[in-house]
């Protein structure tokens, strides 16, 4: 006789033959790639959308990408929540958005929403990798 938490064991190991590490860096490097490892397609895809999405309006709104920087307390603390975003932080570096000197007022809210797309995708890679390793069921 198997219990509930056995049987969703198994329901676990049959999601998946995938590493959790891999899934939590896939789901980092791409925003909803994790749940698409798993094969949680609406999850995913909706993740995608609108992690990219956020990400996307945070530059048109002129929004600053934070680099590297040990000077100031809140520069560390947005570059932390920009570099959650994976490779779309890596796009925008390389090819050199979100530079600019933040100028107007909307340019703060396209920060903020740049900063909110990295944490989001974050909190999206650790569920991904909490799913695989059976931590949370579903």
């Amino acid at each position: 006789m198997t219990t509930n938490v056995q049987a969703q064991e198994t329901n676990v190991q049959k999601a998946t033959s995938l590493p959790p590490a891999l899934i939590l860096i896939a789901g980092w490097l791409i925003p909803g790639a994790g749940h698409l490892l798993l094969k949680k397609w609406t999850r995913g895809l909706l993740l995608f959308v609108s992690i990219v999405a956020m990400f996307g309006i945070g530059l048109a709104l002129k929004g600053k990408i934070y680099a590297p920087n040990t000077a100031e307390l809140l520069d560390m603390l947005n570059f932390a929540g920009d570099i959650g975003a994976g490779l779309l932080y890596i796009a925008a570096r390389a090819f050199d958005l979100g530079q600019s000197a933040v100028q107007v007022a909307i340019a703060d809210y396209g920060t903020k929403f740049i900063v909110v797309a990295g944490l989001l995708n974050i909190i999206a890679a650790v569920d991904a990798h909490s799913l695989a390793t059976g931590r949370k069921a579903s």
